[in-house]
């Protein structure tokens, strides 16, 4: 009985989530470029980011904009940029981790959660000392992308229900 509950729960999520930023990374070990939008398709990924291209979990990563906000608190910071999480996308007003295993629609486009994204070494580069301790827990999620489309800041997200897709 008490499994079919959470069932049910997991799929109570009224708040819908806003993209607030987006970036590819044309290349290896260089700083992501912000746009204003980005394609996505199931065969590339992110249009245009070193990964494309390549099959698998991790053709998107997000991070929560509430999650930045609490990597500069304990780094002592007034913000995080986002560029140096090497993070793609940036949502604020959703629960990522909620997503996970799931899918959700952002702009005309659909993915599907596939599991957290854990901060590497890099964040000690980027963020100073602490910075790889500071992003543990905030790492956000890592993402498949099911079906193309275009994501745009100020899109917003959303979960989908089972059936849909």
């Amino acid at each position: 009985m008490e499994e079919s509950v959470i069932k049910e729960l997991l799929d109570v999520m009224p708040q819908q989530g806003r993209v607030e930023w987006v970036s590819t990374r044309p290349r290896r070990r260089e700083p992501p470029v912000p746009a204003e939008a980005v394609q996505v398709t199931p065969e590339a990924g992110l249009v245009g980011d070193h990964y494309a291209g390549r099959s698998g979990k991790r053709q998107v990563t997000l991070i929560q904009g509430e999650h930045l906000d609490a990597v500069a608190s304990i780094l002592g910071r007034d913000r995080c940029d986002p560029a140096l999480t090497r993070r793609n996308i940036v949502v604020r007003g959703i629960n990522l981790l909620a997503l996970n295993g799931r899918r959700f629609r952002i702009g005309t486009a659909v993915l599907e959660a596939t599991g957290l994204c854990h901060p590497c070494t890099r964040m000690e580069e980027n963020l100073g000392p602490g910075g790889y301790n500071a992003m543990r827990g905030h790492g956000g999620i890592t993402a498949r992308v099911v079906e193309g489309g275009t994501i745009r800041i100020g899109d917003a997200v959303v979960l989908l229900k089972n059936a849909e897709g």
